[in-house]
């Protein structure tokens, strides 16, 4: 290895710059992956087409069966977002999304009410910032077009709870994805005895832009904080000026050919999946201690479990109470064809993605890109700089390619190599800032997917949905690199909280004072 001309060296820069900057010009994630994937391979071969196609061959077959055994976390975590298509393409078609719509708009009395029901319905949809977005949207619209909150508000809410919440779930297709990506990190930097899901749990502290983006959120829902051009759309939703530029009804949720379900459908599908995946959790931990013989204890269980295992019988056990809710509504053989495909069909894009990160992961790792990166930053900046300036190139390219997930799967093997060559203990700070990096960029941007469905969820205009989260997105993200100066230069979860913190007061009061002087 120490005579490879292109091991941590300039040249192994060449794959994920390829991937990253192709990434920003085209916005075609899967496209730029692909080109920085044969480029590391080549480069591994001394470009040699002929054994490239062989290594590049033996990666990918990597990915579903080694060491003469199938892949199990791999194929797990794939198959649990396939399960996951399903459930949401079902509960859809059944009519419970619509039947929560109609049960909650009997029920709400005022604004507040209105907002905090679109606030705290991302703990029934967290599974998937889609889901979330598309269906809260649908059912939250007609409440709070009743007590006149504009939709921009109403797009603000679902976007500013849909990323953040489902960034720092475990059970989620976002949780899913993550710990897949830092399970395989962990394993090729040789962390054996520290589990995938407990390094995402610890992470999630870290994680400033996703938990100071939920307060602001809070603040919001209390009333008073509309900032920037959001107080000239609630001011206008007031005066009656509503929905001129936004109509139409959303697309894949409230079907008009759906009849209205039971809103037990959908309580019972989402309360299924999550308690028989902790449920699993918990056992298949238990399993590990037991094979162990070592005596169980909560968060040992939790870092020796099976999480992809889990995930699946979660899964399988919230499909079938989908499954029979379809056979109580008599669906047609082309009904479930139809469901089922729509299902599959939307989780696709995830999974291609996600094989081409783990791929394109594995190659960076051979070339040993973040220790020469590494050796780079070491000698030209602060290293306490660096989770806040991994934070601010995850939100860049996040921003111009309008995914996180693409920013997760270039950005989170970068930043792991980087930091361990440089200093373990900023192995997870560095991790957690490109994840918060990420979903700021995803908020800030016009093509991101998630903007534009929150926008579509809430029939608000896209344009005015983006310009007026802008504000909120910007001051939330001044906030985390504060807070991740604080952490990197203490080495302390606590000071970089507590800094962050210091710096949200200000942002509020300095918005507090400009209200006051337009008033």
């Amino acid at each position: 290895m120490e005579s490879h001309p292109f091991i941590q060296t300039f040249w192994s820069l060449l794959p994920p710059l390829l991937a990253i900057v192709l990434a920003i010009f085209t916005r075609r994630v899967l496209l730029s992956l692909g080109l920085g994937i044969i480029l590391g391979a080549l480069l591994l071969q001394q470009f040699n087409p002929l054994t490239a196609i062989t290594h590049l061959g033996g990666n990918i077959t990597g990915l579903f069966w080694s060491d003469n055994a199938v892949n199990e976390w791999n194929v797990n975590i794939l198959l649990f977002l396939l399960l996951l298509g399903c459930i949401i393409s079902m509960l859809s078609r059944t009519g419970a999304t619509l039947a929560f719509a109609e049960w909650a708009q009997s029920r709400i009395k005022n604004r507040r009410q209105a907002k905090v029901m679109t606030g705290l319905l991302v703990f029934i949809f967290f599974i998937d910032d889609y889901f979330h977005s598309l269906s809260v949207g649908t059912i939250c619209r007609p409440v709070t077009d009743r007590f006149h909150i504009s939709r921009a508000k109403l797009a603000y809410l679902l976007d500013s709870t849909a990323a953040p919440i489902c960034v720092l779930m475990p059970i989620s297709s976002w949780g899913a994805y993550i710990i897949a990506l830092v399970g395989g990190i962990l394993a090729s930097h040789g962390f054996t005895g520290q589990s995938a899901l407990s390094t995402f749990l610890m992470m999630g502290a870290m994680n400033f832009y996703a938990i100071f983006t939920l307060l602001m959120v809070l603040l919001v829902i209390r009333g008073g904080w509309d900032l920037g051009a959001m107080a000239r759309h609630e001011q206008q939703a007031l005066n009656g000026e509503l929905f001129d530029k936004a109509k139409g009804t959303p697309p894949g949720v409230a079907d008009s050919s759906v009849t209205v379900g039971r809103v037990g459908d959908l309580l019972l599908a989402i309360s299924t999946l999550t308690l028989v995946t902790v449920a699993s959790l918990l056992l298949t931990g238990a399993q590990a201690l037991a094979q162990k013989q070592m005596d169980f204890a909560l968060l040992a269980a939790l870092e020796n479990t099976n999480v992809g295992r889990s995930l699946v019988f979660g899964g399988m056990a919230g499909l079938l109470v989908c499954a029979l809710a379809m056979f109580k509504h008599k669906a047609s053989a082309s009904d479930w064809g139809h469901t089922l495909k729509v299902g599959l069909k939307g989780m696709l894009p995830a999974i291609y993605i996600l094989l081409f990160a783990w791929t394109i992961a594995g190659l960076i790792g051979e070339l040993q890109t973040g220790k020469y990166l590494a050796s780079l930053i070491q000698q030209n900046i602060p290293l306490f700089m660096l989770p806040a300036i991994l934070f601010l190139l995850a939100g860049v390219m996040a921003f111009a390619t309008g995914t996180s997930w693409g920013t997760f799967g270039v950005m989170l093997p970068i930043a792991a190599d980087m930091t361990m060559a440089i200093d373990a203990s900023l192995l997870l700070p560095g991790m957690s800032a490109v994840m918060a990096g990420a979903v700021f960029g995803d908020h800030c941007s016009p093509i991101s997917d998630t903007t534009i469905l929150s926008s579509t969820g809430a029939s608000c205009h896209h344009i005015d949905h983006v310009i007026t989260q802008l504000p909120y997105a910007l001051s939330i993200a001044l906030v985390s690199v504060i807070g991740y100066l604080a952490l990197g230069y203490s080495a302390s979860v606590g000071m970089g909280l507590l800094a962050a913190l210091a710096c949200f007061m200000l942002v509020l009061a300095g918005w507090a004072w400009q209200q006051q002087r337009a008033h």
